[in-house]
């Protein structure tokens, strides 16, 4: 079946280290590492391409980065900046097409109108979005753009001609424009599905687009395998609906804060961001883990259980309680960590009998809890993050700076937010 071109996809290239690059004129066109941390023992969280050109990629020391790219800037993250101007972006692509779904702080993708499907308008549409992204935030952030007849042919499209590229896969271009590619470059193969492919007998993209659907059912283990045949020939699918497991949040150690009484204030804010999350979705959990990497290289992830709630001061205790059953606890930390499991919907939520009996005992101080949290919650959306917190995370201030994850994008303060401002949309032309 020939279908239309329906999805276009936005990809910002290297991103963080173009937003450092925006925000100093002197690492413009010179390669560019940005570590969460300022430690030789950190690892690269993004590389400009002219640091890419020496090897130096997401996940590269720091210490090795300096090796294979000698004169390379070293600068520390700035999530507050990256959320600021992806907020930007998004606006800009807006003013040229609606965005139907941000994916991520760097990705974004767009449905096609019925009549503005035409190659020839489909390129002009691509080089107003990446001028008017140039001329509303940056010259320095460059996108590439995808358009093919689903959003996850979009979404390769956009990474085949990187950077600052733009592509159309339509139809009559399938399979051969994808045998290009590694496996490892499909969404959705990791390291493990590429072994598992492999094992199937799959060792190239041409063997990927040639596989039968039941082979690819076997290969993913399940309807997955079924899904991907279809979207590789085209077929627009709706989206699997997926279930919120964990919420958790995670810290590399800078050195000053390796010692025990420096790594527990970061751990009790991560705890802190991680049950205000699970508020804003609605969520109890029912257990929780506890993260520590301990900086000789060994770690420790006790889990505990308890009665589902979404208290912060409920889960500080049971926190307490591990950090003070640690196997080392003289021994300096390189990371911490603390994910919340067990999630369950809070408004289908029942308590076990037992536990209904003893919640209505202490009824009254779960209310004052509650409205604490609530209080809280509502002053840190209202006016930021800093304006009221607990005790515990005082010395964490500036020490656990916002991080951002390829799914979660951080709220910005009031202040930073007020300075993006909404422009009016503009239809396409």
């Amino acid at each position: 079946m020939n279908h239309p071109l329906r999805a276009l996809f936005v990809d910002c290239d290297s991103y963080f280290a173009s937003v450092e690059q925006h925000l100093d004129v002197r690492l413009r066109g010179r390669p560019v590492g940005v570590a969460p941390v300022m430690a030789e023992s950190s690892c690269c969280i993004a590389a400009s391409y002219e640091a890419k050109a020496f090897g130096v990629k997401t996940g590269t020391r720091i210490s090795d980065a300096r090796q294979l790219c000698p004169g390379i800037a070293i600068v520390e993250s700035k999530p507050a900046e990256y959320v600021r101007m992806h907020h930007q972006i998004v606006a800009a692509v807006e003013d040229c097409i609606h965005v139907e779904a941000v994916l991520s702080i760097d990705e974004m993708w767009a449905w096609l109108p019925f009549n503005r499907r035409e190659p020839s308008f489909l390129v002009n549409l691509g080089q107003r979005i990446k001028a008017t992204i140039a001329r509303d935030v940056s010259p320095t952030i460059k996108v590439s753009i995808g358009v093919a007849p689903n959003k996850y042919l979009a979404k390769l499209a956009s990474k085949m001609n990187k950077p600052d590229g733009f592509l159309i896969l339509e139809c009559d271009d399938l399979p051969e424009a994808l045998h290009r590619l590694a496996l490892r470059d499909f969404t959705g193969v990791g390291k493990s599905m590429e072994a598992r492919l492999h094992a199937s007998g799959i060792h190239s993209a041409r063997d990927l687009c040639a596989a039968s659907k039941p082979a690819l059912h076997r290969a993913w283990g399940g309807i997955l395998g079924d899904r991907l045949w279809h979207l590789l020939r085209g077929d627009e699918l709706p989206d699997l609906v997926s279930s919120r497991k964990s919420i958790g949040h995670s810290h590399v150690l800078p050195p000053a804060q390796r010692k025990p009484d420096g790594a527990w204030p970061i751990l009790c804010k991560l705890l802190h961001k991680a049950t205000e999350r699970l508020r804003a979705h609605g969520m109890v959990a029912g257990s929780m883990t506890m993260h520590l990497q301990f900086l000789g290289g060994s770690a420790w992830n006790p889990e505990i259980q308890f009665p589902h709630s979404d208290a912060t001061l409920h889960f500080m205790r049971w926190l307490q309680r591990l950090w003070a059953e640690r196997p080392e606890p003289h021994a300096p930390l390189l990371q911490v960590g603390v994910t919340l499991l067990k999630l369950l919907e809070k408004a289908n939520y029942t308590p076990e009998l037992f536990q209904s009996i003893v919640a209505d005992s202490l009824s009254g101080q779960d209310a004052k809890q509650h409205r604490l949290d609530e209080t809280l919650d509502q002053l840190r959306t209202r006016y930021g993050r800093d304006v009221v917190f607990f005790g515990s995370v005082q010395e964490s201030r500036q020490s656990a700076p916002m991080r951002i994850s390829f799914t979660h994008i951080p709220e910005l303060p009031l202040e930073c937010d007020s300075q993006i401002q909404p422009k009016p949309k503009r239809l396409p032309e």
